[in-house]
């Protein structure tokens, strides 16, 4: 079955182009003598894990179910950090995580008995380093952030129980989006700064994801010479958790039109969402790409692009296109293996996407579909 034969909606993992960024990151994890882990949050297309495990370390989770998968479905190196934990979760997330990493210092002395001698244990700090623009709700430097131990409650901490770091093994941050490796240069200098004299006496650093690493214009030799110099520096493991750059543009949300109405400018209604197929759409909010489109005006014949759903802002953009756009036809969204289907839901009994591979001969499989039995047992 080829691409243009597949039911809509449907998303579309494209083999070669994974294939491509996981070599990539291979390179990175042998030239650089890091370990780098899928951040499941971005990509959790579990059926294509035994592939991704044979280019890197392992995986990492925000929580008790993306950990359970991870270890289920790839089996390998296995970290969790989330702001808080459950009671009732931390003795099964001890046993089936390697690294377990905690927000907070009241969160480590909870449960630091409880997970000690089964995992490892670590600390997410804060080293209050802004390096992004326009991007205050992924900015987990912000000013009033939840995110990580900022310095001053560091210090304040050990100085008042000299013995808290007993146990704690490493340390973690998580500051950048879909950035450089110039970003990440500057963050170190941040890190070494207010925390370097307490990171020589630990045994691992994670650096978080954000790493927009299998981009085109992303500056590798870079990258690997901030992992060089922290891994000599500390004599640490340096571990990389990237999520988009995993699958960075190796996936498509097909759509089919299904009726054009006029309102100052033609609408196409779509079986699609942006609420919710692409919640990022209205989240962040941007415009997705669309293959062989432009923006309005900027070819022949411009569209509103928009869904089945009753919310009158379920809009996805404007597009325009050299010929006439008719129902029946198939638009495909590009770039949406990442944070598309990890983020879908049934809002107005909206299906969800079917999810299919593609492989390098550009033939297609569906390997999950899903029916009115999926949208009914969320409910009660």
């Amino acid at each position: 079955m080829r691409i243009n034969e597949l039911p809509t909606p449907v998303y579309v993992l494209d083999e070669k182009k994974l294939k491509e960024n996981l070599e990539i990151l291979r390179m990175v994890e042998e030239k650089a003598e890091c370990r780098i882990l899928l951040a499941q949050k971005a990509f959790s297309m579990f059926y294509m894990y035994p592939l991704i495990g044979k280019y890197i370390s392992g995986t990492t989770a925000s929580g008790l179910y993306e950990a359970k998968l991870g270890k289920e479905e790839m089996g390998k190196e296995n970290h969790i950090f989330s702001p808080a934990y459950r009671e009732e979760e931390i003795d099964e997330i001890a046993e089936i995580c390697d690294h377990v990493i905690f927000n907070s210092f009241s969160q480590l002395r909870k449960y630091k008995e409880r997970c000690k001698g089964k995992t490892s244990i670590g600390l997410r700090i804060n080293p209050e380093c802004s390096t992004q623009e326009d991007h205050a709700i992924y900015d987990p430097c912000a000013f009033g952030s939840r995110l990580g131990i900022t310095l001053a409650n560091f210090l304040k901490e050990v100085e008042e129980n000299p013995s808290v770091l007993d146990g704690v093994e490493g340390f973690h941050f998580h500051t950048l989006c879909e950035q450089n490796a110039d970003a990440l240069e500057i963050t170190l200098k941040a890190v070494e700064e207010k925390f370097g004299p307490y990171l020589k006496k630990m045994k691992w650093l994670n650096m978080g994801g954000g790493h927009h690493i299998t981009r085109e214009d992303y500056d590798v030799e870079c990258l690997i010479r901030c992992i060089r110099h922290m891994r000599e520096t500390y004599d640490v493991e340096v571990y990389l958790e990237p999520g988009e750059a995993v699958a960075l543009n190796a996936g498509y949300l097909v759509t089919e039109v299904m009726d054009i109405v006029e309102n100052g400018m033609k609408i196409l209604i779509l079986d699609a969402s942006a609420a919710c197929h692409m919640p990022d759409v209205l989240e962040m909010p941007y415009r997705p790409p669309l293959y062989g489109s432009g923006l309005a005006g900027e070819k022949a014949y411009t569209y509103r692009l928009s869904s089945c759903t009753c919310l009158a802002g379920d809009v996805i953009g404007d597009y325009s296109f050299e010929r006439e756009i008719l129902p029946g036809d198939k638009l495909y969204f590009q770039d949406m293996a990442i944070y598309s289907m990890v983020k879908n839901n049934t809002f107005n009994g909206i299906g969800l996407p079917a999810l299919a591979v593609m492989d390098e001969e550009e033939n297609c499989k569906i390997v999950k579909q899903f029916g009115y039995k999926d949208f009914k047992e969320r409910l009660s």
